[in-house]
């Protein structure tokens, strides 16, 4: 098995501190995240995981080093240059929905010219312990919330504009397109104010209206901010 190293810096929202039991990833790493080899593969978590990647002055010892991401890209931390950015360097998210549990799911993220080894060895790593690996260019939001996070302004846009109930609009769509959830009660169970706090990050990295944040996403953060 591929060896790697983690170094936690701050909360991680991908492996919080606060889940049942430490996940697989945790528990199997190596004993000492100070020393390594130069094969192994550093995976640098927490959200104060880019600063802490900043104070590598030389990266090219590892295999691959993956940092965590929230909502911004990976050049945020590693620079970008003509379009022709990348190296050992990934980065990841393990993709959760406001604040439910994380889930099963790794937005592994690449640059242009990220080397092709260092997104194999990136990979068997999030792999070999029980995670499911999509890799991705670097944009603000990777895969999941690019593709739901409009959707779940337009379900709280029509709910305002009185489509139908919520109720209503739940069951249509899981009948009618076999969703598990509906976007409203989604969204009532992992948070209106989360969804707030995402939407305006995507919001204000791509200028596009479909991921400002609606209404009630706005109301319920602002109510947040009260208690």
């Amino acid at each position: 098995m591929l060896r790697y190293v983690i170094r936690k810096r701050g909360e991680s929202r991908s492996f919080p501190s606060d889940a049942p039991e430490n996940h697989p990833l945790l528990v199997n790493a190596a004993d000492h995240p100070e020393t390594h080899g130069p094969r192994d593969v550093l995976v640098v978590i927490g959200d104060q995981a880019g600063k802490a990647f900043a104070k590598i002055h030389d990266p090219t010892p590892w295999r691959a080093i993956v940092v965590e991401l929230g909502t911004e890209c990976l050049g945020v931390h590693t620079g970008e240059s003509r379009g022709q950015e990348g190296s050992n360097v990934l980065g990841f998210a393990r993709f959760r929905l406001g604040h439910a549990r994380p889930t099963s799911l790794v937005e592994l993220v690449k640059q242009p010219n990220t080397a092709p080894e260092a997104i194999a060895a990136a990979r068997e790593v999030f792999e070999s312990q029980g995670l499911t690996v999509a890799v991705c260019n670097d944009f603000p939001g990777r895969i999941v919330d690019r593709l739901i996070r409009p959707y779940l302004n337009a379900a709280l846009r029509r709910l305002d504009e009185r489509l139908a109930s919520a109720d209503d609009m739940d069951t249509t769509l899981r009948l009618g397109l076999g969703y598990p959830e509906g976007p409203i009660a989604l969204l009532e169970r992992t948070g209106l104010a989360e969804h707030h706090d995402v939407t305006h990050a995507l919001y204000q990295a791509l200028g596009d209206a479909a991921f400002a944040p609606a209404r009630r996403a706005q109301v319920a953060k602002a109510r947040a901010g009260r208690s």
